[in-house]
């Protein structure tokens, strides 16, 4: 896999309706060394608005904290890891940054998954 598990990544988004997509940023989640010999990744979605915040499923930073400098954030934004996407690795156009708390976010995605 070209992408590691905590890489920010500017990618082809999809929507939930499997009919449009948006470029932006999403958190690569998959664990590294999966090898299941497809040219995938699955990723969270990242978004600037903050209304979103506050789920236990979801990872907020604010801009100017420690965590949305590494992570190369340009906005207050929120990690969702209950909006997964499994994208092609074609679809990634570059890795922004690296999310230094993955313990955050595997406490979200054991509440998404109820694990």
């Amino acid at each position: 896999m070209k992408y590691k598990r905590g890489q920010v990544v500017l990618v082809l988004f999809p929507d939930s309706n499997l009919v449009t997509a948006k470029r932006r940023p999403a958190l690569v989640v998959q664990a590294d060394g999966l090898r299941t010999g497809l040219p995938q990744v699955i990723v969270a979605m990242i978004t600037s608005n903050m209304a979103r915040s506050g789920h236990p499923s979801r990872v907020a930073a604010a801009l100017g904290t420690p965590e949305a400098k590494i992570a190369g954030f340009r906005t207050d934004s929120v990690v969702m890891t209950d909006n997964l996407a499994t994208v092609l690795e074609t679809e990634i156009d570059k890795s922004i940054g690296r999310w230094p708390r993955m313990d955050l976010i595997d406490k979200a995605l054991r509440h998404t998954f109820s694990l």
